[in-house]
């Protein structure tokens, strides 16, 4: 059950049916709490900056998820508690890979999410990169 107040939740199942979705989102999150701001995260491992899963656009959105997941935890929070997503792909072609492995990750979440093409990412071997923003709900 999600934790913050969502409105008009739906999933891009039946928002985008040809793209064989399954993203559970919402058109706006009233939250209170302690507000995360993530910078965007792409298929690097943070401790050693190494890049992963170089040509993968579906791997590079699982490792930045997995990414934001431990970010979360580390700043004392989980999954459910994000409000927004954005998300950056250098190919339009790569939307469908990378939406159903964030599918994955948000099931049940209902963030509100932007997705943009962009030219390039900071380096060219990213095709990929997702920023989050969640609150971590006062205590009650």
């Amino acid at each position: 059950m999600p934790v913050h107040k969502r409105i008009r939740p739906f999933n891009t199942k039946d928002t985008y049916p040809e793209q064989k979705l399954d993203n559970d989102l919402c058109q706006a999150v009233v939250a209170r709490g302690t507000m995360v701001f993530l910078r965007g995260q792409i298929a690097q491992d943070l401790d050693t900056r190494e890049s992963l899963h170089v040509g993968d656009p579906g791997k590079q959105a699982e490792k930045a998820m997995s990414n934001i997941k431990m970010l979360l935890e580390e700043a004392g929070g989980e999954m459910q508690h994000i409000c927004r997503i954005v998300v950056y792909l250098t190919d339009i072609r790569y939307r469908e890979a990378v939406y159903r492995e964030m599918g994955k990750w948000l099931k049940g979440v209902f963030p509100v999410s932007t997705g943009l093409v962009v030219p390039a990412l900071a380096r060219p071997e990213w095709v990929v990169e997702i920023e989050a923003t969640a609150v971590i709900p006062d205590e009650a």
